[in-house]
């Protein structure tokens, strides 16, 4: 049985933290034993309390944080496992060479100096495995191990609890309140949209400076920040479409959400969404930072039904293809037990 010591120096909340979430519960009920050392945090506590994978808390502070270093090399020798799987850079720093693989995973463009005690990287596209590549790392130790995401069908909210009209149009935008995402770009777009909604599930910096322009912009009453969500499937559930409008986007995560909710997608062509889409087959995508592009392309799917659901019918069929657990699970499982031969 393949033994896998997890790693994770994560956030509260974020993309990374909730796959971690997702992906060891599921490993656990294909017969992988796992332990984990992660930060304090109830919400991941539970779920792993709830699928029976030990852990341990660990502070996971600066360079000098010598207690965690000393701690997870106790834990790691105690355990025995395999495999040390470091997810993301600070996690990598900490972990100690021994009788195991320590192996790197990332999910944006990081440097490559966290993570020079680890044996193989893990990258979630494609593009990272090539920009790791082009970096000079081995691409015999570089592999693309994809996200899947949650597939259980959403449940509608009663939108007049957002104080949104049930015939409204409603966008419906996922991700931190950060320059990255251009949620800016997108309110501009919705002054061309007349009558239609937007809500966004998010937190972080950009707020204050967002609900401003919101107001300058005279859109205020037709935009409802909703703070971070758990329930994503239910927003997607409640929506006509989701735009995802980043300047910067490695991934695009919320692109298969909604399609694993049979959602049709408006997005620019950042890194990620453009290696997902097909645009005009699957999803629509638009130039980065044109306002104008957005709501055109959200309009051309507004106004025609059937060409919103033939979107969404086939970005449903990519997911059952290539993003569900069952699929991103195995090929984990697998390549655990190649790289530990």
């Amino acid at each position: 049985m393949i033994r896998v010591l997890h790693a994770m120096a994560g956030a509260r909340v974020g993309g990374a933290e909730e796959f971690f979430s997702r992906l060891l519960p599921a490993l656990a009920q294909t017969g992988v034993s796992q332990t984990a050392a992660i930060r304090t945090n109830n919400k991941r506590e539970k779920i792993l309390k709830d699928a029976g994978i030990p852990f341990e808390i660990y502070r996971f502070g600066s360079t000098f944080d010598w207690t965690t270093k000393r701690r997870l090399q106790r834990q790691a020798n105690e355990y025995a496992p395999d495999v040390i799987f470091a997810w993301m850079s600070r996690a990598a720093k900490f972990c100690t060479p021994g009788n195991h693989l320590i192996i790197g995973r990332l999910g944006g463009y990081y440097d490559l100096k966290y993570y020079n005690k680890c044996d193989h990287l893990v990258a979630n596209t494609e593009h990272i495995c090539q920009y790791i590549a082009g970096l000079g790392w081995p691409k015999n130790q570089i592999h693309y191990l994809p996200n899947f995401v949650d597939g259980t069908p959403g449940e509608a909210i009663d939108r007049s609890m957002m104080d949104t009209p049930t015939d409204a149009p409603l966008l419906l935008a996922l991700g931190r309140l950060h320059s990255n995402k251009a949620f800016d770009v997108l309110l501009e777009a919705l002054v061309s949209l007349p009558g239609t909604y937007l809500w966004i599930a998010g937190e972080g910096p950009e707020q204050l400076a967002l609900k401003n322009l919101a107001k300058q912009l005279g859109i205020s009453d037709r935009v409802k920040f909703l703070g971070w969500r758990s329930d994503t499937n239910n927003l997607l559930a409640s929506c006509d479409l989701l735009v995802c409008s980043s300047r910067v986007e490695p991934l695009g995560n919320v692109v298969l959400e909604a399609w694993a909710q049979k959602k049709p997608v408006v997005a620019t062509e950042a890194t990620g969404p453009k290696a997902l889409i097909q645009t005009g087959l699957n999803g629509l995508l638009t130039p980065l930072n044109d306002s104008s592009a957005l709501s055109s392309s959200i309009r051309s799917v507004l106004s025609s039904g059937d060409y919103a659901t033939a979107l969404a019918e086939q970005g449903f069929q990519a997911y059952e293809k290539n993003f569900t657990e069952e699929r991103v699970t195995s090929l984990y499982r697998n390549f655990f037990t190649v790289v530990t031969k």
